[in-house]
């Protein structure tokens, strides 16, 4: 996804605005995905957008199966990296502009639900240097966590 040209912190000021009206995280959870159309596909739902941490909820659908009735692996890791998305968006120093650099998950069990999908960082971590660990979870409606692990940013100023 990148750094989206000009949200850096709007996606925070507008999670803010819509967050306090009814059907406020659906109108985000559109917004979001019209400015980033590939997250479309796994329709997302916004529970938690802040500095340092952002949760969604990836429903369970046909769409997003695998062969087997679960939520195919590659459509959680999409869901993972929306959660990240809105993280970086909102936590990212202004003058600074975020890459992902990789990402590394386990996959520890089957995603037989809904999934929420979260991301989270230490807030020091964004001043320590220019790689920015992001841990990720997603995580099934009885609490059990299905996938686990790291996206890596890339961090470096504005050009």
């Amino acid at each position: 996804m990148g750094n989206m040209c000009g949200m850096a912190n709007d996606v925070l000021r507008m999670w803010e605005k819509f967050r306090g009206v009814p059907g406020g995280s659906r109108l985000f959870s559109l917004a979001f995905t019209l400015k980033a159309p590939y997250f479309r596909s796994v329709r997302p739902r916004f529970v938690q957008v802040s500095p340092n941490y952002a949760s969604l909820v990836l429903p369970k659908r046909r769409a997003v199966q695998n062969h087997i009735g679960t939520v195919h692996a590659i459509a959680v890791c999409n869901g993972l990296e929306a959660a990240m998305g809105a993280l970086a968006e909102a936590t990212i120093p202004s003058g600074k502009r975020w890459l992902p650099k990789g990402m590394e998950v386990e996959y520890l069990a089957k995603s037989t639900s809904d999934l929420t999908c979260s991301a989270e960082t230490d807030p020091d971590a964004w001043t320590a240097g220019p790689d920015v660990p992001v841990q990720v979870k997603a995580t099934r409606t009885d609490g059990t966590v299905v996938v686990q692990g790291t996206i890596n940013l890339w961090v470096t100023d504005k050009k």
